[in-house]
């Protein structure tokens, strides 16, 4: 086993619970929004044998702190680094994790040697059609105050996906799923701090998808919803030079699915760029 240290970061206005382990060029995972830095469980140590490997839990996810108020994700993820006294790393990040990854990016491109965008959509993207399936039920059963529901059905949309339904999932990750989403649900975590974002990049992402100059790998799971398959093909004709890969079987996390497999293509990807 690698040794992890653990600790927190004071940001003044909260706390920042974070892990690293291992040796080398540092690698920064960033969690999805319904999930926390324990999505990356399997995929932590065999990292941590090639990098000095990087995982946080956004406030109101996790070990952090509750939100208070409206945040800039991508700053608290800056001043994580700033703390840890790293000049260059690999970003990955999954959903959210991955937009807040692009625009810091794309506010400080000298920094990164990399980027892997895992079923991201860019800041400013448009989601067109019919929104998922369960997500106005959800913001209802948010909004109602009713955690259960609202659990079970935000996990029904990003873990579950569009097309399978929670028994053809894998009922450990399921159940783990619902643990760490239950945390960011009952401190109504995304209407405190997410709606209305502070300082967000501007201009967007998606309006300078151009100007990103480091490699970047972008990933989607076959099963997870055509907008945010539609924004994978928009970022991969738009990067220069970037990368796509379709992990068959899997929706909005395949990192978290098949972390195996998720892992062979990424050591592969990093591997690519020495």
């Amino acid at each position: 086993m690698v040794k992890t240290t653990k600790s927190y970061l004071d940001l003044g206005d909260g706390r920042l619970y974070y892990e690293t382990a291992g040796e080398g060029m540092p690698l920064v995972l960033s969690h999805a929004a319904f999930l926390d830095s324990r999505m990356f469980d399997a995929i932590w140590e065999p990292l941590a044998k090639h990098f000095r490997v990087i995982r946080y839990d956004m406030r109101g996810f996790g070990q952090s702190s509750p939100v208070t108020g409206p945040l800039c994700r991508r700053d608290d993820l800056d001043q994580l680094l700033k703390h840890l006294e790293v000049t260059e790393a690999h970003l990955v990040g999954c959903s959210n994790g991955g937009q807040i990854s692009l625009d810091l990016a794309l506010e400080q491109p000298q920094r990164f040697r990399s980027l892997t965008l895992v079923d991201s959509t860019p800041s400013g993207f448009e989601l067109h059609g019919e929104p998922p399936r369960y997500m106005l039920e959800m913001f209802d059963a948010m909004q109602k105050g009713d955690i259960d529901h609202s659990n079970e059905l935000q996990i029904r949309i990003w873990l579950d996906g569009e097309t399978r339904e929670p028994e053809q999932v894998d009922l450990m990750l399921r159940r783990k799923a619902l643990e760490m989403n239950r945390i960011s649900v009952s401190q109504s975590t995304f209407f405190i701090a997410d709606t209305q974002p502070i300082n967000p990049l501007n201009p967007p992402a998606i309006t300078r998808l151009e100007s990103v100059n480091c490699p970047t790998w972008i990933v989607a799971g076959a099963l997870d919803h055509p907008e945010v398959l539609r924004a994978a093909d928009e970022m991969v004709k738009r990067i220069p030079n970037a990368q796509k890969t379709i992990i068959a079987s899997t929706g909005h996390v395949p990192s978290y699915e098949q972390p195996d497999a998720f892992v062979k293509l990424l050591l592969d990807f990093l591997g690519s760029l020495k």
